[in-house]
């Protein structure tokens, strides 16, 4: 018979077949030239098929129970996917195996060159990232290849995101989400895991029993509120806060590792953040600060009570969460997504209402437009605002009762 080389396969055709006796592998093969022979013509006979190299050896695997054989075939084929498709179902035609009824069935074409693609695609990565552990330090790998290493260096540690180092080491760093594992990884940190919001999944406690525990948060009241759950369920050992409004994604290298640095024990972290919060609550009853920082004046509008109050439900829920809530048209919510994902999040989903713990600002009244977002309502404005006629825009004191 002739022999197809590996190099020059496309396809693979896969079949199962049952007889109902005893029979041979020479039995089956036989089957197959035999009872196809002539049914699609001499051009597509598969002994003259196998000749010409463009069908290759016939594999067949026996399994012999209770007097019964039954088995595997695998036909490796170099022609175009419809000629091997026809050969696929004409072998389906045979109804006898040797001297007993028999039934093959096609199962699967399989695409040889898929199979390669992926080894391909598999061996890139895994020779693009040990490329980025030899040269880590070197300026020449652009920043798109190494984001996209780190994002690869991600991984799930009992359902949430983590580094590949947290089973290892003895001391471990809790942050707020994906994001900060990704920014932190950057920075050579692997023992890293994120919570994924302010409630505090069970597997983090039971961390904290095992492991000594660092809460590296964000430098704002949701930094706060995320100490506190955190601190009721786990026991923290060290707290770390990024710099007074910043978030630990947005950090640089040197501030990640000045933070982790000047980290302190968790009673003294939780003085310091009540001390932060009375000076936000005297910042804030100063009149004259209200004064400076009153922006422009907004186009007044028109809302209905019950949807005020509804909205109203909303804005508290997220206050101090930096969070954004997207709505439909109906009021149903679309999803809930930190600040910093919304302008994706409204890219893909097209919501009609935008409620968030944020500053309004021109970028995203006229980003929102675009999107064909009708309300928007945030904690703030920047001065200055030019609102489309399309859009409603509020403050959260506007929804006051």
């Amino acid at each position: 018979m002739g022999k197809l080389a590996q190099s020059t396969s496309k396809y693979t055709i896969i079949a199962k077949f049952n007889s109902e006796g005893t029979v041979e592998k020479p039995d089956v093969i036989g089957a197959l030239f035999g009872q196809t022979e002539g049914l699609l013509g001499q051009d597509m006979d598969l002994r003259e098929l196998q000749k010409t190299g463009r069908i290759g050896r016939i594999d067949v695997e026996l399994v012999m129970k209770t007097g019964k054989a039954s088995g595997e075939i695998s036909i490796p084929s170099s022609l175009d996917s419809s000629e091997t498709a026809l050969i696929a179902a004409c072998i389906e035609t045979i109804e006898r195996v040797g001297p007993c009824n028999a039934k093959i069935i096609v199962e699967n074409i399989e695409d040889v060159r898929a199979s390669k693609r992926k080894y391909v695609i598999e061996r890139a990565k895994e020779l693009l990232g040990k490329m980025f552990q030899d040269t880590m330090e070197t300026q020449e790998m652009t920043d798109q290849i190494k984001e996209s290493i780190r994002s690869a260096e991600v991984v799930q540690w009992r359902g949430l995101p983590a580094g590949p180092a947290v089973n290892q080491s003895d001391n471990v760093v809790i942050v707020e989400g994906r994001a900060d594992v990704v920014n932190l990884l950057r920075c050579g940190i692997k023992n890293v895991v994120a919570i994924e919001g302010t409630s505090v999944p069970p597997q983090v406690a039971d961390l904290a029993k095992e492991k000594e525990i660092t809460a590296f948060l964000d430098g704002d009241r949701g930094g706060d509120l995320i100490l506190r759950e955190l601190t009721a369920v786990a026991e923290v050992d060290f707290v770390a806060r990024a710099p007074e409004e910043k978030e630990v994604e947005e950090l640089t290298k040197k501030e990640i590792f000045k933070a982790l640095r000047e980290r302190v024990p968790l009673n003294q972290a939780k003085e310091i953040s009540a001390e932060k919060r009375e000076r936000r609550v005297e910042h804030t009853e100063r009149p004259e600060h209200i004064e400076r920082q009153e922006p422009a004046q907004l186009p007044k509008v028109s809302i209905e009570p019950d949807k005020a109050a509804f909205f109203r439900e909303i804005v508290n829920e997220i206050t101090g969460t930096r969070a954004a809530c997207l709505l439909d048209s109906e009021g149903n919510v679309l999803g809930k997504v930190p600040v910093r994902e919304m302008f994706n999040a409204m890219r893909d989903i097209k919501p009609e209402t935008l409620i968030f713990d944020g500053e309004i600002d021109q970028k995203l009244l006229s980003f929102s437009s675009q999107h064909g977002v009708k309300w928007i309502i945030g904690m703030r404005s920047a001065p200055r605002l030019s609102v489309p006629e399309s859009m409603s825009v509020l403050l959260t004191k506007d929804l006051q009762e």
